[in-house]
């Protein structure tokens, strides 16, 4: 990641350097914030944000899910994004996070305010450019993915993550690229930051809400696209064994875009690099990501 030279904070335009809170800010200390990543793109149009408004509305909706309370309607937090983008050089990713700023020692949320802050960096490659175009290995965690009556599974809740991360370094200590998740019921919930995919007898599956996952934004693309192609897209609970055994096997998310995997726990998957079906989708995808699909050009919000 490179950090840029400025950051978006409560309605201003401040220096990276003083964008800060206080050691005992409700968020920090408790995990009582939600976040959102959204990729950027060059375009022949212009610079775009992918998807801004399905990424704002569910920003939104785990806001509510936490009960957290800003100032900001979803157009406000549009225009926002783009001035970070415009301020900035080299943006390729942006953070929306809406946290519990207000200095507090204890657990109860209520009456303490909360800031609104959205960040532009260059990330690159999420998880290095070998896995992004050879394929990713993956290590199946004995951290769970928190169970949807333990936690808010379905936002983006900042303390949730704890454990995808925990996951995710186990995986990289490991010697393994990203760690996938299984939920209480033992089946595939989804990576420590990206959901799954896996082809099997011509069909595509994914492991469904109720399985304690997010719902991904690039997850909903890629079902989408597929849907368009004519590939039969299911939703069903998925388990460790049936992922070894699949013909295919990616990932999606945000910051990952759209990943093969070519190995789970040292089980080679099917032919060991990148199948067709998924170097067809993945095409498909980063088509639509900078601007070369009309069909999908709603996605793309152009920054003015």
């Amino acid at each position: 990641m490179e950090k840029t030279e400025k950051i978006w904070m409560d309605g201003k335009l401040i220096a990276w350097n003083d964008a800060k809170v206080h050691v005992l800010a409700h968020a920090l200390n408790y995990g009582t914030g939600v976040f959102e990543g959204i990729r950027v793109y060059k375009t022949p149009k212009g610079t775009a944000i992918f998807r801004s408004k399905e990424h704002i509305k569910r920003l939104l909706d785990s806001c509510k899910v936490l009960c957290l309370d800003i100032p900001y309607t979803a157009e406000d937090i549009r225009k926002a994004m783009h001035e970070v983008i415009k301020v900035n050089k080299n943006v390729d990713y942006i953070k929306p996070c809406v946290f519990l700023s207000g200095e507090e020692v204890g657990l109860n949320p209520i009456g303490i305010p909360a800031s609104f802050a959205i960040t532009g960096v260059f990330m690159g490659s999420y998880l290095g450019k070998e896995a992004a175009e050879k394929g990713a290995s993956l290590m199946t965690s004995s951290w769970l993915r928190p169970w949807n009556m333990a936690v808010p599974a379905g936002a983006k809740v900042n303390g949730v993550y704890v454990t995808s991360s925990l996951a995710k370094r186990d995986a990289k200590m490991s010697g393994f690229d990203e760690a996938v998740m299984l939920n209480a019921q033992g089946n595939v919930a989804e990576c420590s930051g990206e959901n799954i995919f896996m082809m099997k007898r011509g069909k595509l599956y994914t492991p469904p809400p109720s399985s304690s996952i997010l719902e991904g934004i690039t997850r909903n693309s890629v079902m989408e696209i597929a849907a368009d192609m004519g590939i039969d897209v299911i939703e069903r609970d998925i388990s460790r064994v049936e992922l070894y055994t699949a013909d295919e096997v990616f990932m999606t998310g945000t910051a990952a875009e759209m990943t093969a995997v070519t190995k789970i726990d040292n089980r080679t998957i099917g032919e060991g690099r990148m199948g067709p079906m998924t170097a067809k989708l993945k095409t498909a995808f980063k088509d639509a990501t900078v601007g070369k699909s009309q069909k999908y050009a709603e996605w793309l919000d152009i920054v003015a």
